[in-house]
């Protein structure tokens, strides 16, 4: 089995990103996330109409400021949800990722197994939640002891280079085999985790970060799967 070298590991997933398979889901979680955040509006618009205006009856100036800022605030803040959200969509999607991968590179090799849908949904719920953890704990830790831009790569690094290949070898292996995997191979995963937490920090590009993340950690998982093999030989 031919393997790639992290750097050209990269070099091919950032080629591919664009291509029609990946595109598709892009467009997939993009539409679910919008469709998702059009729902919200109209939902907090509908409790702002039922409960908080004929509350403030009295009170029209109270009215006016309060729709403006509820308006505002939402905005904003489906602007910052926009990325996160869709990479929580994207995790639905990540089995269609890996299987283009094995297909183009992998050919010859006996391909991955779809995982169950409560195992995407764990893994996609640990990367969302793992992701927001780390930014929080970063987010401290620059306040109190200026790091940040290090300690932001450090943390999303070994956190989403954990999460993004345990989801590429368990098409592949059992639990305690993926983290014997992690385990013995723990710094190049981590290398390549870096590499993720830099496209988490592009904004606009940050919506492709599940796409690039579940690509790269199948190149990362066969290189490390072929190790793995050639040692357990040599024993």
């Amino acid at each position: 089995m031919q393997t790639l070298p992290l750097p050209k590991a990269i070099s091919s997933t950032l080629s591919q990103l664009f291509s029609a398979p990946f595109r598709s889901v892009l467009w997939k979680s993009i539409g679910l996330t919008v469709a998702m955040l059009i729902g919200l509006w109209f939902v907090l618009q509908a409790l702002n109409d039922s409960f908080l205006v004929p509350l403030l009856s009295g009170y029209p100036w109270a009215v006016t400021t309060l729709t403006w800022i509820l308006s505002t605030g939402l905005i904003i803040g489906m602007g910052f949800l926009l990325a996160p959200v869709t990479s929580v969509f994207a995790g639905f999607f990540l089995d269609e990722i890996a299987d283009e991968v094995e297909q183009t590179h992998y050919p010859q090799d006996p391909p991955g197994k779809a995982l169950s849908m409560m195992d995407s949904i764990g893994i996609t719920a640990r990367f969302f939640g793992l992701v927001l953890i780390g930014n929080f704990i970063a987010l401290l830790l620059v306040l109190f002891l200026g790091l940040g831009v290090i300690i932001f790569f450090v943390l999303n690094g070994y956190l989403l280079g954990r999460e993004y290949f345990q989801f590429a070898a368990l098409r592949h292996h059992t639990f305690s085999e993926v983290e014997d995997l992690r385990h013995r191979h723990g710094f190049e995963i981590f290398i390549a985790g870096l590499a993720i937490a830099l496209v988490l920090t592009i904004p606009i590009v940050n919506f492709l970060t599940p796409l690039f993340a579940g690509a790269l950690m199948v190149h990362v998982y066969k290189r490390v799967a072929l190790k793995n093999s050639s040692r357990v030989a040599a024993q």
